[in-house]
């Protein structure tokens, strides 16, 4: 006579069933236009944040007389599709080969530009730093994981470029602001993780990063502390980048959210936040995954600012100087 454990027949009776709950839910690509979505710039993020904080001012886009830079240099191609990124690094041949800072625009994975960050390559490169500022793929062209692979090739060509720069390649920050900080963390964290590679150009490089700098991006989509899948009023950022809702395909958020993967092989990591709580959220869950690895993590607040405080005066400068300190303690 045969028995049945009903407690292991309904364990997987319920995994079978929402597995196939999953699988039943197509991708969607409705926000795949094939159109630049250019509702977030410098100026539009100006002026929202005028109207809460009107003593702003924005940083000088004059290039420093130490620093040079090259623009839209192809870094990689995709089909028919070039991506392009700017270079600002100093004039003066150093006899050091000097640290890198890959720099990584915001605007929600959907919209935004690498223009939003000359001035902070510009003032990086004026203190010795060898700056990139790449484009890459947003939900209007490409889902997830589309633009961690560009990324991840933008880092390879940094190091197959790098003697041109007189860059060291052993000194790699990713620094990002908003969804650009959630990509910079998520391309630390992944250096092991094949799937995430791509097939970008320069194979025989490494996208391992040294260092991250993290302003006001999430660690985790799905968190207490998130705001992100909230779909109620409108399709929100994160699904139109995964292309599913968090509740269809909770394990593709999962694997987009750096914490999912921090750990021994994740780098020294610098937070600078807003007062704005969910923008940071899963960063204490972060940092407690990696203390027992003895990799260090330091944390600046600044009380009362926007999200777009680092764009910004009065947050730039000190924005500028702490990621000057960090990266020269931990490099």
């Amino acid at each position: 006579m045969r028995i049945i454990n009903f407690k292991t027949h309904s364990f997987l009776l319920i995994s079978w069933l929402l597995l196939f709950i999953q699988s039943s839910f197509a991708q969607s690509t409705k926000g795949i236009t094939g159109i630049k979505d250019t509702s977030y710039s410098m100026t539009s993020a100006y002026l929202g944040t005028l109207k809460s904080h009107p003593n702003i001012k924005r940083p000088s886009e004059i290039m420093p007389p130490s620093v040079q830079g090259k623009k839209n240099i192809v870094y990689t191609k995709i089909g028919e599709r070039n991506l392009v990124l700017d270079a600002f690094y100093p004039k003066a041949k150093a006899k050091k080969l000097r640290p890198v800072i890959i720099i990584i625009h915001g605007g929600g994975w959907r919209t935004g530009n690498k223009n939003q960050h000359i001035a902070l390559a510009q003032h990086l490169a004026d203190l010795g730093y060898v700056c990139f500022l790449p484009e890459y793929r947003l939900s209007t062209e490409a889902l997830y994981p589309a633009a961690v692979h560009d990324l991840k090739a933008a880092i390879r060509w940094v190091r197959a470029n790098a003697k041109t720069y007189g860059a060291d390649t052993n000194k790699v920050a990713t620094l990002g602001f908003s969804a650009g900080g959630q990509l910079s963390v998520l391309l630390g964290s992944t250096a092991q993780v094949p799937s995430l590679e791509g097939t970008g150009g320069n194979p025989n490089y490494s996208s391992k990063v040294n260092a991250v700098i993290d302003i006001d991006g999430i660690l985790a989509f799905i968190h207490p502390d998130s705001g992100e899948g909230d779909d109620s009023k409108r399709t929100s950022a994160a699904t139109y980048w995964f292309g599913y809702s968090k509740t269809e395909n909770p394990t593709l958020w999962n694997e987009g959210s750096a914490l999912t993967h921090a750990g021994k092989n994740s780098p020294p990591t610098l937070f600078l936040n807003s007062s704005v709580n969910r923008m940071h959220a899963g960063r204490e869950d972060y940092r407690a995954k990696l203390a027992p690895f003895g990799i260090y993590t330091e944390v600046h607040n600044f009380p009362d600012s926007p999200h777009g405080f680092c764009l910004f005066e009065p947050w730039f400068t000190p924005t500028v100087q702490y990621i000057d300190a960090f990266l020269k303690k931990v490099f």
